[in-house]
């Protein structure tokens, strides 16, 4: 067994092998979002309440159906809110729907051009949620003392983007995400922007624990496929990260000793 098995991704306290997290939105339909979820080894899928039937709407498709909570931890997200009591509103939601479910990520957006998280609604929906028993994985920006107000508060995950949701841009500012690395002792995974595999493998290789993608798979031109090599890179961008990469140097190392070389003569 490869010490990529060993090593699981700790999320309040459950135990999972995979540290992708895949979304479940903008796929062509329900069978074709299934199967991109199976190619991409998630064992986290997040959806969004307020655009997705989970239960809300029996007499509509329901997605459930297909993604099962047996099989997968669902992780209801608050995406489309744009303030606190919204996204309180429909965490509490999707607790009711499934039968209270505790596990939730919280993201409160600032604008619909950027959909930045908007900070400052973020910290008082977290400080709500955590004090109503929710467990919250929350989605914020690349700010270092933000990212520690919230895990002050209690959320079991921070989540800073590494560029703005569904832009494909990859990792923006790799220097704020390695603080609050630095700083926070819960987990800490890039959300958003990750555009293809050898992005999400930088991720990786940074030493985040995990990648939150949907926009990456479901846009691509073969989602399936791009969802098989998603998994591959995130496997690989962690095996990197664990091995340890070799030192830069200013200048060139052979690869064999000089010593005892062959000298030859003209």
């Amino acid at each position: 067994m490869s010490e990529q098995h060993n090593d699981p991704l700790i999320i309040a306290g459950r135990s999972f092998q995979s540290r992708l997290l895949i979304g479940t939105g903008k796929y062509r339909d329900l069978e074709e979002t299934r199967v991109a979820i199976e190619a991409s080894g998630a064992e986290i899928v997040t959806v969004a309440v307020r655009r997705t039937n989970i239960g809300q709407n029996p007499d509509e498709p329901n997605l459930l159906d297909v993604i099962s909570p047996d099989k997968y931890t669902i992780l209801p997200n608050t995406a489309g809110c744009f303030n606190a009591a919204d996204a309180v509103r429909t965490c509490m939601l999707a607790r009711e729907l499934m039968d209270g479910h505790d596990l939730v990520k919280l993201e409160v957006l600032g604008d619909e051009k950027t959909l930045y998280p908007n900070v400052v609604d973020t910290i008082k929906a977290a400080d709500k949620l955590v004090q109503d028993g929710f467990k919250v994985m929350v989605y914020t920006s690349d700010d270092p003392i933000v990212a520690k107000e919230l895990e002050a508060i209690g959320c079991v995950s921070i989540m800073p983007l590494g560029s703005m949701i569904g832009s494909g841009l990859g990792i923006l500012n790799p220097h704020n995400i390695n603080v609050i690395m630095e700083d926070c002792k819960v987990p800490v995974l890039v959300d958003a922007g990750v555009g293809t595999a050898s992005e999400a493998a930088v991720a990786m290789e940074m030493g985040c624990e995990a990648v939150l993608m949907n926009s990456a798979i479901a846009g691509a031109r073969n989602p399936v496929l791009m969802a098989s090599a998603m998994r591959k890179a995130v496997e690989a961008g962690r095996e990197a990260y664990l091995a340890g990469r070799m030192p830069r140097k200013k200048y060139a190392s052979a690869s064999s000793p000089m010593e005892g070389r062959i000298v030859g003569k003209l």
